[in-house]
């Protein structure tokens, strides 16, 4: 190449250069927006994935899409976090959809529902089957867009102040328990109560409540249950994988550029595996210090099991005969559970089982 010709070549490849780094730095605005949590802090692993998904964003964009979280409370009432979404007092927030069972009850579905799927099994069908674009189409009535961020693994039943042995000791129980299950329990003759996490204490303490569930050991030792209520009873059979989300309003969402929206969805993803991991680490520990402080664990008998599983497609078929969005989510959601606990019991159970014997007692 001669000299003259290879300077001119290399002068347009150096402005084109010029150009470029400029229409790059315009594809990445800066923006800042508010989430509202529906968790104190106090309770670092489902509080503390909002703060998760705020640091990866802010990392992938170099600071320039910056999250500010706040806790439950600090802008608007933990339970109202999706309102403040919905009508753009906040760009998004952090939480669990079945608190607005009163809107419409399939946003209970999209978290947990009783004798619904475990954990893996909401990944599998939000992430791989659907679920996440058939939530979202049913999302856009309340003007939100929905990511899935955080899961606690399968809950425990709760804190009562008297043994549950059968069906019966269920009726008139006053208790703490979010969202649909409430209504399978009020089948039962339960008065179920819709409290904030920093409400269930004080509630328990004066005797307003006789029970509440909340997540599993680590968070339950925090919020100090055991002292006011000696009897942690097993499975939270309404929560098999409750998925936590992250809502963004729909304008907001629409409004962000393509890559800004792909960096919040794996963010949240990264937040939805940290969050469980984080609480399989920390629950084991946390229950043995529970037993250790004479808290009498206990599971549910076979009976309680199976009248709330009664009740629980007693409900399914009276909401489904009434509510098109809600026949079409849940005869899905129970179609992939039965499918899927099919694979479950040739794998996965005969090897738990396995090992869960054979394990070393110290």
């Amino acid at each position: 190449m001669k000299r003259r010709q290879f300077i001119k070549t290399a002068g347009v490849g150096i402005a084109a250069a010029a150009v470029a780094k400029p229409a790059i730095a315009q594809s990445m605005p800066e923006i800042k927006w508010r989430l509202a949590s529906s968790f104190p802090k106090s309770l670092d692993t489902i509080y503390g994935a909002a703060e998760v998904v705020a640091k990866q964003v802010a990392e992938m964009t170099d600071n320039k899409f910056q999250i500010q979280v706040f806790a439950g409370g600090e802008l608007v009432p933990g339970l109202q976090a999706l309102d403040a979404t919905s009508n753009g007092t906040v760009e998004m927030c952090h939480t669990v959809s079945y608190y607005y069972v009163g809107k419409d009850p399939s946003f209970a579905i999209a978290a947990s529902v009783p004798f619904g799927l475990n954990a893996r099994q909401q990944n599998a069908w939000m992430y791989q089957n659907g679920g996440i674009e058939a939530f979202n189409e049913f999302y856009k009535k309340f003007n939100v867009h929905g990511i899935p961020c955080g899961n606690t693994g399968t809950q425990m039943g709760g804190w009562f102040r008297k043994e549950i042995k059968t069906a019966a000791d269920l009726s008139g129980l006053k208790m703490r328990i979010g969202g649909i299950a409430g209504q399978v329990l009020q089948k039962l003759g339960s008065v179920p109560q819709q409290l904030a996490g920093g409400d269930i204490y004080p509630a328990l303490e004066k005797g307003t409540i006789d029970a509440a569930e909340w997540v599993g050991p680590y968070d339950d030792e925090k919020l100090g249950f055991y002292k006011v209520a000696p009897y942690y009873y097993y499975p939270g059979w309404w929560e098999g994988g409750p998925m936590v989300h992250a809502f963004v309003g729909l304008a907001k969402w629409n409004e962000l550029p393509k890559s800004y929206q792909a960096i919040l969805s794996n963010a949240c993803a990264y937040a939805n595996t940290w969050m469980q991991a984080r609480y399989d680490v920390q629950n084991p520990a946390a229950l043995k210090r529970l037993i250790g402080q004479g808290v009498h664990l206990r599971p549910f008998s076979t009976e309680v099991l199976e009248a709330c599983l009664k009740a629980t497609n007693e409900l399914w078929s009276e909401i489904s005969a009434k509510n098109a969005d809600f026949k079409k989510l849940i005869t899905t959601m129970q179609n992939f559970r039965n499918d899927e606990y099919l694979w479950w019991q040739v794998a996965e159970y005969t090897y738990d089982t396995f090992m869960i014997r054979s394990r070393p007692r110290s």
